[in-house]
């Protein structure tokens, strides 16, 4: 009873998570395409153009154009563009936390 009571949960876990999973599936849109991965060199903080060690992306620039800030003018992190047009959200120490797809 234990298992089929679980196997219940499960199911329809899976049935509300359908439509939504199947809606990111658009492959442009997917972390699995190559252009969106971090292991893309171009989307890594490991290039010195996204790295925190960059000025132009360090907290300590009061002039930065790319922070990022919250509704209360805090600082979260900063983003960057790839020369493929993904831009990269990264926190204030380098982790990229999210990113949006190039309009290709």
């Amino acid at each position: 009873m234990k298992y089929l009571i679980t196997l219940f949960f499960v199911a329809q876990f899976a049935l509300y998570i359908d439509e939504p999973v199947a809606q990111t599936l658009n492959w442009n849109d997917s972390p699995l395409n190559y252009n969106n991965s971090i292991l893309n060199y171009e989307n890594s903080s490991l290039n010195y153009k996204n790295s925190p060690m960059n000025y132009e992306n360090s907290p300590m620039n009061y002039d930065a154009t790319n922070g990022v800030y919250d509704n209360r003018g805090n600082r979260l992190g900063y983003e960057t563009k790839s020369p493929t047009g993904v831009t990269n959200i990264y926190d204030n120490n380098g982790n990229r936390i999210g990113y949006s797809p190039s309009n290709r």
